[in-house]
């Protein structure tokens, strides 16, 4: 059950307590892997929580870049989140169709546009149509709101910054990807890319961080799940997966433990997997 926060993570209860709040947003920003072969769009037009708008992770990123659903510029992420009427003064809540996958990563986009104002929905889409509650196809009526944006440099780091960290060590290397694919023992999803992992980084696997049922652990048992993976809470962290989607799971637990000083490595292994001038590493860590 989640300790409710519109800053972080809210529950079913909450959200459907607040479902008509003329200030409250919903957010379907549900992504599936490409070899899922889902069409999340087309089943968020099917069913989604009454009001949701569909926040396209692919579609509202840097078009420019080659590397898959990198942080959108300000000035685009401003004008798709005006025309979904999304702005100043809303509380938005974000939930994905696994439960709690893609969710934070579009609470993390969020949060490094300096909107704090935004809350994953525990358990998703998942636990909110378990509980029965209601679903509608309909697309919501829209209208223009501002927004405001201040992006928190800090929140993000690129290749450069991260080959440093490594070398240094004075940050936490955090990797959410599977254990398999951490070790290098497992082949990547994606094609053309080594195996392995960033020398000196930890592996914190997403799914341990979440229930079984898809809802994301007490901060306490975050807490022990962090130690377990031999993470100093003293140091800044940096969070990597894939391709930057699973490693904002890692972000928003750090921050249900109260621990701010945070920021995920956008390219991530897509990005330092194919770079032939970075080490990569084998084994445990």
């Amino acid at each position: 059950m989640a300790l409710d926060d519109p800053k972080t993570l809210v529950s079913t209860d909450w959200l459907a307590n607040h479902l008509k709040d003329p200030d409250l947003r919903v957010l379907d920003g549900t992504w599936f892997m490409p070899s899922e072969g889902r069409n999340a769009k087309a089943e968020y037009a099917q069913a989604h929580i009454p009001g949701a708008r569909f926040f396209d992770i692919d579609d509202i990123s840097d078009n420019r870049s080659e590397l898959p659903h990198m942080a959108p510029p300000v000035e685009k992420f401003m004008s798709r989140m005006r025309a979904m009427g999304v702005g100043d003064g809303h509380q938005v809540v974000v939930y994905d169709a696994h439960g709690l996958f893609s969710a934070a990563r579009v609470w993390w986009l969020f949060r490094l546009m300096g909107q704090e104002n935004i809350a994953v929905l525990d358990g998703g889409l998942p636990k909110w149509q378990a509980e029965g509650r209601p679903t509608e196809d309909m697309p919501p009526i829209v209208r223009d709101r501002h927004m405001t944006v201040r992006r928190q440099n800090q929140m993000v780091k690129d290749v450069t910054q991260v080959s440093a960290a490594s070398k240094l060590g004075d940050y936490e290397i955090l990797d959410a990807r599977s254990p398999g694919r951490f070790r290098g023992d497992d082949p990547e999803p994606r094609e053309g890319l080594r195996s392995g992992h960033i020398p000196r980084s930890k592996n914190v696997y997403y799914r341990d961080l979440l229930n079984e049922d898809g809802t994301m652990k007490t901060p306490d048992d975050l807490r022990t799940t962090l130690h377990s993976a031999g993470v100093d809470m003293g140091k800044p962290a940096i969070t990597s997966c894939g391709s930057g989607v699973t490693a904002a799971i890692i972000n928003l637990a750090l921050e249900r433990v109260g621990k701010t000083d945070h920021a995920l490595y956008d390219g991530s292994w897509t990005e330092w997997g194919a770079f032939p001038t970075v080490p990569v590493a084998t084994g445990e860590n």
